[in-house]
């Protein structure tokens, strides 16, 4: 089997910035929650049986007690706001896994399922469905991927080197070295992406590298410059570190669990409150066709 997992949050604002308003029956702009829906469904009609998605039940993490910079929810738009908790509410009666996080973050709950899912010796590949950085430390050679499913685009480890110059297991400490503008952390003075993958490449990690760039075995412009700014900056450089590292602690079940039998009797009734009554009827058959295969 393969297993799909799904960035809800990023698909809830990809199609928000994509689709044109859509009002349900109650005249709450629903295109974005119905636009991932649908995408979802595009998933099982095109033969996955084993999907996850993991939502944002809250911007906030535990991450903002540990940096005050940190991504918060302020400035999303109301109406985008207002359909994180209906997005979770539709796709548990589509009867799809859904893990709303609090503590932790949508990121989290990809990298803790990606773990579960690797485990198994059932499972032959691990789809991570979402183009964000952040995720590609999950990687795992090919058995553990990262789906770009806008661009059609898949990549493995390999694909993971020639995107961001370093392996998987180096990319929180890249994220560390050159920042996150998107998380809120601004990395170290003076560090790019070239300089921080050239020296990762060597030393891995942040915590092996030296403070004296005449013992670096690495041929680097302004080594000394930039390793005096991670010697004032070291413990700065290892907070971000512990920012960009995903956690694998999330509550999100066994792989058994995300198994999709099809939608529940409250689908149908849902579809009709989003005045999309063609989207229960697909549900159905996809899920009739999938049975009998």
């Amino acid at each position: 089997m393969r297993v799909h997992l799904i960035d809800g949050t990023y698909e809830l604002f990809r199609h928000f910035y994509a689709l044109p308003a859509h009002a349900d029956a109650t005249g709450m702009d629903v295109a974005a929650l119905r636009g991932v829906l649908g995408s979802v469904l595009n998933l099982f009609d095109s033969g996955a049986t084993h999907v996850g998605v993991a939502t944002d039940h809250v911007i906030e993490s535990f991450r903002n007690g540990l940096w005050p910079g940190y991504k918060t929810g302020e400035g999303i738009d109301p109406v985008l706001r207002a359909q994180f908790e209906p997005l979770e509410e539709a796709l548990a009666a589509m009867g799809v896994a859904v893990w709303p996080m609090v503590e932790l973050e949508a990121d989290d709950a990809l990298a803790t399922a990606a773990a579960v899912a690797a485990d198994d010796a059932r499972v032959e590949q691990v789809l991570i469905c979402t183009p964000d950085k952040d995720l590609a430390q999950c990687v795992r050679d090919q058995r553990v991927v990262q789906v770009d499913r806008r661009r059609n685009l898949v990549r493995d480890e390999v694909g993971v080197i020639d995107k961001y110059g370093v392996p998987p297991a180096s990319i929180a400490d890249l994220l560390a070295l050159v920042g996150d503008t998107a998380d809120g952390f601004p990395g170290i003075p003076g560090w790019g992406t070239r300089s921080a993958a050239a020296i990762l490449t060597r030393y891995g990690h942040v915590e092996a590298i030296p403070d004296n760039a005449k013992t670096w075995d690495v041929s680097l412009r302004g080594a000394d410059r930039l390793a005096a700014s991670l010697a004032a900056n070291r413990q700065a450089a290892l907070l971000f570190k512990d920012l960009a590292t995903l956690r694998t602690t999330a509550d999100v079940g066994t792989v058994d669990d995300w198994r999709w039998h099809g939608p529940t009797d409250a689908f149908a009734d849902l579809c009709l409150q989003l005045r999309s009554e063609t989207m229960a009827r697909r549900a159905d058959n996809v899920a009739q066709r999938l049975r009998l295969a």
